[in-house]
């Protein structure tokens, strides 16, 4: 069940949750303040949330286990009305502390107790009863949009980005046949597919270091996968002369898997190492004969949150091999525009940190791992998500620029003036976090709460 769980988080729910309530569960983490989720919901459905946010306490209901299997019984106290604002006072107690102190977020009348309960009471897209109250009441209001359901102009414009690989491709073509050079007509048709697609999902960046992108070429450049907008992300980046590799399910989509192949796409079986391996060999030679770079993806597919996957090593062999540096592209919030499992891209400003060029020079075959697990912990420390325990040996190339924490993308501010620690308060299973009305058959959503 716990597995089933986590399968229904990653494919249902992780792409409701919003982006103004992950920043706002950052930006109280950065206050110092505790965190956490109190839920009328079962672990099993709130603790993938949880991990999703990052959010370490979590508070909810709980059936009774014996011998590994359900008896039908619910342990109580649950986690609600009373029993939540118990839970807070019992969590608030732990870290000394004051409820009056706290902020609560909510979207429904159900938390009424706890919500009165706590100093800050904040309702989120809350439910025609509860706005009626804190109108009464004088709460603040804040609404979140950007999950809202997606209207028709949505999937014509997603459908329009998407189908732009093709248009641009062709737009190419003429520049190709009358200069003779494949190389021109992919490098305008690259060009091309950046802006248009960019324009038509609303996707802005802000990038930092961009002098990196230029100044040692070839290389191969590393990004971190969120999201499908990552492809639009990367081509807006580097523009031209470069070459990619993809998975090979791209070759079953009509028209643009070939496309993707007649650009020089290097498509792999992800699941198979030594033909993974074997087929990006002649990326070599397109980064040291034709002087291209290579983009590839070292988690080998997209993420459901923010946190770095594992890395896979053909980037770091490919980059060894071809006797050129890695360029570290960290991509911050790709999820705001087009997380993993939504066909709709959504208007944001996406973080780009390009880090400085990572000399392979001296790397070995028998220290790959070490070499993997510092750029890694690179990208880590970027995020500020925490670093993996350093390996001995050389170091990678560190960021230099002193990096200040991303604010969120919205129109209301993440949280109030308070910079006191305070504990959490709780609330039952929908939440603020995620997407309000969207119902799964058995999948019930956790809000997050942030005192």
């Amino acid at each position: 069940y716990i597995e089933f769980a986590q399968e229904m988080h990653d494919k249902y729910i992780s792409r409701l949750i919003y982006p103004e309530s992950r920043a706002l569960i950052e930006a109280h983490k950065r206050k110092g303040h505790t965190v956490a989720i109190i839920s009328s919901a079962l672990p099993y459905q709130v603790e993938p949330a949880a991990d999703n946010l990052g959010v370490e306490h979590v508070l909810c209901s709980h059936l009774e286990v014996k011998n590994g299997k359900f008896t039908g019984t619910v342990r109580r106290p649950t986690c609600f009305g009373p029993g939540k604002v118990a839970a807070a006072e019992s969590l608030a107690g732990k870290y000394g502390v004051k409820l009056e102190k706290s902020f609560f977020y909510s979207d429904s009348d159900d938390d009424i107790q706890l919500l009165n309960a706590v100093g800050k009471p904040r309702p989120l897209n809350p439910n025609r009863k509860l706005t009626a109250i804190a109108e009464n009441k004088g709460w603040p209001i804040r609404r979140f949009a950007s999950r809202g359901r997606a209207g028709v102009t949505d999937w014509l414009r997603a459908a329009a980005a998407t189908s732009s690989v093709v248009t641009s491709f062709a737009a190419g073509l003429p520049i190709w046949a009358l200069t003779g050079s494949r190389r021109r007509g992919l490098n305008f048709s690259a060009s091309l597919f950046a802006d248009t697609a960019s324009a038509l999902v609303g996707l802005n960046l802000k990038v930092h270091g961009e002098e990196n992108l230029w100044s040692q070429r070839p290389a191969v450049f590393i990004f971190n996968h969120q999201s499908k907008a990552d492809v639009i992300i990367m081509v807006s980046l580097l523009r031209r002369d470069i070459a990619a590799i993809g998975k090979k399910e791209i070759r079953n989509i009509p028209i643009i898997g070939r496309v993707f192949e007649m650009a020089g796409t290097v498509l792999i079986d992800r699941e198979n190492a030594s033909s993974a391996i074997e087929a990006m060999q002649p990326l070599v030679d397109v980064i040291q004969k034709e002087g291209k770079s290579v983009l590839i993806a070292p988690e080998g597919t997209r993420t459901v949150s923010p946190e770095i996957a594992p890395f896979k090593k053909g980037a770091f062999h490919l980059a060894m091999q071809a006797g050129v540096p890695i360029v570290p592209v960290v991509i911050h919030n790709a999820l705001d525009s087009a997380p993993k499992g939504d066909f709709v891209f959504h208007p944001a400003t996406v973080e780009v940190d390009v880090l400085e060029p990572i000399d392979t020079s001296h790397w070995r075959a028998e220290t790959i791992d070490l070499h993997v697990a510092e750029v890694r912990s690179l990208f880590k420390r970027t995020l500020g998500q925490p670093e993996d325990t350093p390996g001995a040996g050389n170091a990678a190339v560190p960021v230099k620029r002193k990096k200040t924490a991303r604010k969120a993308v919205s129109s209301s501010k993440a949280t109030g003036s308070d910079t006191t620690p305070s504990a959490t308060a709780a609330r039952k299973t929908r939440a603020a976090a995620t997407k309000p009305k969207a119902k799964r058959k058995g999948v019930t959503r956790a809000r997050a709460n942030a005192a």
